[in-house]
């Protein structure tokens, strides 16, 4: 029989079987009508003819029976038997179904969604090809935490002389906001300059089109210049016609010929995503013939060569870079920068974020853990319970791994069904968190799973059915037949040592609920103690418009007259508006930081810098510590100005003894544009405020007033050009001022009519961080160990008082009283709290040190806390004991004993 026809017989053996075993039927009659014609005409009797048949041919039953073994189906004919049987079972007691397929779930869907998060941004290479020798290439400071860009003609020397690199790419994005534009179609996407060579670089060919062609680098136009290549969200928005292939776009009203488009899921930077990409030439110009601080600067990704080490890599670059720091022209820079290398895809995600998903991927798994226990334990109920059955099917011939099998097949089918379910929990919670997953996580989390996403589900389905079946089975198997097939031996077929192993099952999920749940409380207490800082401004009845700034139209004019001013005038003059300023960036939101690296006369600055208008201090409230804020008579004409914060003053100040000394001082910059050095003075000290996050301490910051920038200044494209915020105090409702200033918006420029539009409570609420995230995940994750052990231990004394109903029964009519039974359930149970409390309080005060980098104010073995958590378990694991309690009180010694 050939391979093919072997196939097909099998699977009409399994999916045909009423039919094979007609024609098995027929076949063996036929045979035996044969046997029996033969020994008549040998002239024996019919009845004799009969008689000799069957003792030559056997018993027909056997023979069919090894005629189906014959067709090897008979694991799976009978695996979907014990299939059938468990329907059967299910539907006769779907409380117990339920409550199996639902703990389950809980679990799977809890591990599912972290795995989910977890691997689109730790685990899930970016997409690019062979991802892991991508380099990215930055220049540090001495301390090795501030990370900085890097000028072309250190980037030149690299490429020449770097024998370690396949390639070195570099690139950097548009100042300002970038609209798409073609037949009347208008999308705001995010704009990149790249070498020609950061595609090859990255390993990602275009999906239609090309790339750029390959050039060398040079200040004169290349064959590149004008062209544009489109991610697939651009093309999509732009009409997805192939045709687009050398026709013109206008990105912010410049013409542009595309030359390709990039595959679905492609993206660079890749932590970039919300809006569809654009990549144009980098065109070197007069700013990159510099090696100081008007230089531009660029982002350098780099491919290693294989068989080439980082380290290898890394010294290279380093002994270049000591060759090049000589013919720096600023001592902006000195001699102890230098430049460091990362993997590309270890910088997607920051330090505290990988650490707080693999601390809340350990917490899903305990949880995933719990439930596959408390299933376990339901499970070992069922099959006690059905010991009277199993020990039945074992005297009528079924052997210990068919029994074993049928209670494997049934825990399977619900693991099947409680995978099903998990991962509609698990995208469920993905959708529920994801305001706060965009927030904290530097790459999108899709609330839809792939393929591979699936698989891990697959396999979480097969372990808690392995973990929460096999070992019932493996009871139901090897458990002795005699004493529950005696009269009562539902009662008297259960060891002391099998209820021990279940109470110890209990216990250990009452010890790892009692660890999430100090989690828990270890993150709602930081939550609490962050709510508690003074913020040093105010945030009530603030609403803040994040806007976004259609720069290109104001490429000849000077935006702060031409847009912010006319913009901020307007809106002071709304009713209900009590105050109203601009600047760069609000306290607490993380929309745009810039970088200042300047000098004063006594040495090198490094701050972070903010454009304000002097409105921004009435509406925040921000208290001065010394001098003065911006006011009316800080104009373009006048002397420049700065004013810095309390952290600045500490490491600037020329009298360390008393910062307020830096008040007077100087600060290097190029504000007019004049081309010469021009001297800010700083004129007064804001008390510092936390700039990125309640839990973290001020940093130098310096602010200049906006209208003191011009459009040949420096800092004006990056300031005015990329981000601003309005901040407006009014006594109105938000859904009365909204409306209103989209109004405005609108009247001030067509794109800032759909400007992110919030108040300052909400951004203080979305500034704490990945302990928001950690704490909204260990919630749910608490909370749902609680529930899981408090069911687990409710089941458990449940099954305990149906079984001990006679031994309860007889307790009551030797004398005991309703109390006596009630308090020897609940001591029972508390016997199992206790034990769960002592293990989880180890357990928990062990796994406080990976919680300490997520806590304020609080200690990872905080005592209050754990105390806390020990008590609310304790609890709720005794009210939940009560009910059985109750219930074995109430027993009748009568109806007990009778129904013995």
């Amino acid at each position: 029989m050939s391979l093919l026809s072997d196939l097909r017989f099998r699977m009409r053996a399994l999916f045909q079987r009423r039919a094979m075993d007609g024609e098995l039927e027929d076949e063996l009659r036929f045979h035996f009508e044969n046997e029996v014609e033969k020994h008549r005409k040998a002239g024996l009797s019919e009845e004799d003819a009969r008689r000799r048949a069957r003792l030559a041919f056997g018993g027909q039953s056997q023979v069919a029976e090894d005629c189906r073994e014959a067709r090897g189906t008979s694991l799976l004919d009978s695996v979907l038997r014990d299939a059938r049987y468990a329907l059967r079972q299910i539907r006769k007691s779907p409380g117990f179904a339920a409550t199996v397929i639902g703990t389950l779930a809980l679990g799977i869907g809890a591990a599912a969604a972290m795995f989910t998060v977890v691997d689109h941004v730790l685990l899930r290479p970016a997409p690019y090809r062979n991802a892991a020798r991508l380099m990215d290439i930055s220049e540090v400071n001495k301390s090795g935490k501030s990370k900085y860009p890097l000028p072309w003609l250190d980037i030149e020397q690299w490429q020449k002389q770097s024998r370690e690199f396949e390639e070195i790419a570099f690139s950097a994005g548009m100042n300002g906001r970038t609209f798409l534009e073609q037949d009347k179609t208008a999308v705001e996407v995010g704009a990149n300059q790249i070498s020609a060579n950061l595609l090859p670089t990255l390993g990602v060919q275009p999906m239609l089109g090309r790339g750029f062609l390959a050039v060398t680098p040079s200040f004169a136009p290349d064959k590149n210049a004008g062209t544009v290549v489109l991610s697939y969200a651009a093309w999509q928005a732009m009409g997805g016609r192939r045709s687009i292939l050398g026709r013109t776009v206008r990105i912010n009203e410049q013409p542009w010929t595309v030359v390709g488009v990039m595959p679905m899921g492609f993206r660079y930077p890749a932590e970039s995503y919300g809006m569809a990409q654009v990549w144009m030439p980098i065109e070197l110009g007069e700013q990159d013939e510099a090696r100081d601080y008007t230089a531009n600067s660029y982002q350098v990704i780099g491919r290693l060569r294989p068989g080439v080490s980082m380290a290898a890599a890394q010294a290279e670059i380093g002994t270049i870079q000591q060759r090049l720091a000589p013919e720096w022209e600023s001592r902006l820079r000195g001699d102890h920068s230098r430049v460091r290398l990362e993997r590309y895809t270890d910088t997607l995600a920051q330090a505290d974020v990988r650490k707080a998903l693999e601390v809340l991927l350990a917490a899903a798994g305990v949880l995933w853990l719990i439930a596959s226990l408390n299933a376990t334990n339901l499970l070992l109920a069922r099959g006690t319970a059905r010991q009277r059955e199993i020990a039945m099917r074992r005297a009528l011939g079924a052997g210990p791994w068919r029994i074993g099998q049928q209670v494997l097949v049934e825990g399977t089918m619900m693991s099947v069904a409680a995978g099903a379910l998990g991962i509609g929990l698990a995208m469920g919670a993905v959708k529920l968190l994801a305001h706060e997953i965009a927030l904290r996580l530097p790459l999108p989390v899709p609330v839809r799973p792939d393929g591979w996403i699936l698989v891990v589900l697959l396999g979480m389905t097969a372990a808690s059915a392995l973990l929460s079946a096999a070992w019932p089975a493996w009871m139901a198997a090897s458990a002795p037949m005699e004493p529950a097939l005696k009269r009562g031996g539902v009662q008297t077929g259960q060891s002391r040592s099998h209820h021990r192993m279940r109470g110890a099952l209990v216990a250990l999920e009452i010890a790892m609920s009692l660890t999430l749940l100090m989690g828990c409380g270890l993150l709602l207490r930081t939550i609490y103690d962050l709510r508690q800082v003074p913020l040093k401004f105010r945030t009530d009845h603030i609403v803040v418009a994040n806007l976004a700034v259609p720069a290109y139209r104001y490429a000849n004019q000077n935006m702060t007259t031409g847009l912010y001013q006319p913009l901020l005038e307007r809106v002071q003059h709304l009713h209900g508006i009590e105050s109203a300023g601009l600047m760069t960036q609000v306290p607490l939101e993380n929309t745009f930081r810039m970088w200042l690296r300047t000098y004063t006369p006594g040495g090198e600055v490094n701050a972070t810098m903010e454009a304000v208008t002097p409105g921004v201090e009435q509406v925040f409230d921000f208290p001065m510590a010394a001098g003065r804020f911006f006011n009316a008579d800080d104009t373009p004409t006048s002397r420049l100005v700065v004013v810095v914060n309390q952290a600045f003053a500490q490491d600037y100040s020329p009298d360390k003894h008393n910062p307020a000394a830096v008040v007077g001082t100087k600060l290097m910059g190029t504000a007019r544009g004049t081309g010469q050095p021009d001297y800010a003075e700083v004129v007064g000290i804001l008390d510092d405020v936390h700039q990125v996050a309640i839990g973290s301490p001020s940093t130098p910051e310096v602010e200049v007033s906006l209208a003191q920038i011009g459009p040949a200044s420096t800092f004006y494209n990056v300031l005015d050009g990329i981000a601003m915020d309005l901040a407006v105090r009014t006594q109105l409702p938000e859904e009365v001022i909204v409306p209103e200033l989209r109004d405005v918006l609108r009247q001030a420029s067509p794109e800032l009519a759909g400007a992110k539009i919030t108040t300052m409570n909400e951004v203080v609420e979305d500034s704490y961080g990945s302990q928001t995230l950690a704490a909204h995940l260990l919630e749910i994750f608490g909370g749902s160990a609680l529930l899981l052990c408090v069911t687990g231990l409710y089941g458990l004394l449940a099954y305990v008082v149906t079984q001990r109903t006679r031994e309860i029964g007889v307790r009551i009519a030797l004398g005991a009283t309703r109390n006596n039974v009630l308090w020897l359930v609940l001591r029972q149970a508390g016997m199992m709290l206790l034990v769960g409390v002592v293990v989880g309080s180890g357990l928990a005060l062990a796994s406080g040190r990976l919680a300490r980098g997520f806590l304020y104010g609080v200690r990872p073995h905080d005592g209050w806390t754990l105390a806390g958590a020990a008590a609310l378990l304790f609890l709720c694991g005794m009210l939940a004991s009560y009910v059985p309690a109750r219930r074995a009180a109430a027993v009748d010694p009568m109806e007990a004993l009778r129904s013995e």
